[in-house]
């Protein structure tokens, strides 16, 4: 098992321990704040980082006493920095400055910046050798191998912060990888589980952000609605506990319950349970390898009464297909499917493709790329981002027409 590196140290936490969060404006930052505030007497705030809501972020600093904030965009900067006076923060804009809070002086970095945009601040708290909670998945989906390697490197400690992966880590853990058989990933079905294909293809952004489950920022809850966030999570996985393609599997579970199940060789399957909260996965982390109190409801599993299982339909969901034949692929397959994936979700949510274009404009996309011989894996990030750019370029240019055929 590649993940976490294991450390030969007392299980007790810290008693202060410095943490970054790149991304705590956003659902997965609002939660591993609360869990922070909470435990306050063993945690200290470092930086913390948004994309480009200023106002939001120098009330979190303040909040959470972080010594310094940065957000992504530019433009933003004046208003943060007046937002900040008198505070005694320091106040950055632009990717250096999201770089200069994953390289400031935090055992523990939160890694929760959306899309592509994560991977060179991300890169830069694993080159370090920082722990790095992962909640940014297009760090493994974009650049898996080259990220691992880096890790490895640097001994850096990898900890699974999306609920699926936290389970398949908790759930490793009763046993030795060499007798691990497969490794089961759940998903909710989304919103559309029971609708008819037909339906599907006619649904609305506003229709498709309505999660049964959980709460999460647009872009997921979209991918959970095509299934497209279970293949992406099934990429993650393959880099993440060194798993083949043929080890991985999904079940759709709509209860949300159990979130990762692990079968062993002789038979046995271990899973983790727990209710639809990501504080959970990130109290995990957070306190690793030891354990903090969480304040998610704990289960009645007699009021749950029923547990249901079913196989995914790739007929009415081909986006976990399509996210499948990437992994299959390798190569640059996985950052060509990602980069297609967030113009498609992105064309979707502005009303410019119908639902059922959003598999096919990615599906489009991988197929062109192949044949223009884009296949390499990225030895380097500069390679990664100029795959997921010229990815994007493409998916710009195919969109006209596969919006044309999937209205």
């Amino acid at each position: 098992m590649t993940v976490p590196r294991v450390r030969t140290q007392s299980s007790a936490i810290p008693v202060e321990r410095a943490v970054s969060l790149l991304g705590a404006t956003g659902s997965i930052g609002t939660s591993t704040i609360d869990l922070l505030k909470r435990e306050s007497k063993n945690y200290r705030i470092e930086a913390v980082t948004a994309h480009r809501n200023a106002s939001a972020l120098a009330r979190i600093a303040r909040d959470v006493g972080a010594r310094y904030a940065a957000v992504a965009d530019q433009a933003s900067y004046n208003e943060l920095k007046d937002a900040l006076s008198g505070s005694g923060i320091e106040a950055g804009a632009g990717e250096s400055a999201l770089i200069e809070a994953a390289l400031r002086p935090a055992d523990w970095v939160m890694a929760a910046i959306s899309g592509a945009s994560g991977l060179r601040p991300t890169l830069a708290a694993v080159e370090r050798g920082a722990t790095v909670a992962l909640a940014n998945k297009e760090c493994l989906v974009c650049a898996g191998a080259l990220f691992m390697r880096k890790a490895a490197a640097a001994a850096a400690t990898i900890l699974p912060v999306d609920s699926e992966h936290n389970a398949i880590f908790q759930a490793l853990s009763a046993g030795r990888r060499e007798d691990v058989h497969r490794v089961v990933l759940t998903a909710s079905g989304g919103p559309f589980r029971r609708w008819t294909q037909a339906q599907i293809a006619l649904a609305t952004p506003e229709q498709a952000l309505r999660h049964p489950n959980w709460s999460m920022g647009v872009k997921n809850t979209i991918d959970s609605a095509t299934l497209m966030n279970k293949g992406l999570e099934l990429i993650e996985a393959h880099h993440l506990f060194a798993l083949s393609p043929d080890e991985l599997d999904v079940l759709v579970h709509p209860q949300s319950i159990v979130h990762g199940l692990v079968e062993f060789r002789d038979g046995s399957m271990i899973a983790q349970l727990g209710p639809p909260d990501m504080r959970i996965p990130i109290a995990h982390c957070l306190a690793w390898p030891a354990r903090i109190h969480g304040p998610a409801a704990r289960l009645d599993l007699a009021a749950i009464a029923n547990l249901s299982f079913e196989h995914p339909d790739l007929d009415r969901f081909p986006a976990l297909a399509v996210a499948r034949r990437a992994m299959a692929m390798g190569g640059a397959a996985p950052t060509v499917l990602n980069a297609a994936n967030e113009v498609a979700v992105r064309e979707f949510v502005e009303h410019r493709l119908a639902f059922n274009g959003i598999a096919a404009l990615v599906e489009a996309v991988l197929d062109a790329s192949t044949r223009a011989g884009i296949t390499e894996e990225p030895a380097s990030l500069e390679d990664a981002l100029a795959i997921d750019h010229a990815a994007r370029a493409r998916a710009l240019a195919l969109l006209p027409e596969i919006a044309a055929k999937a209205s």
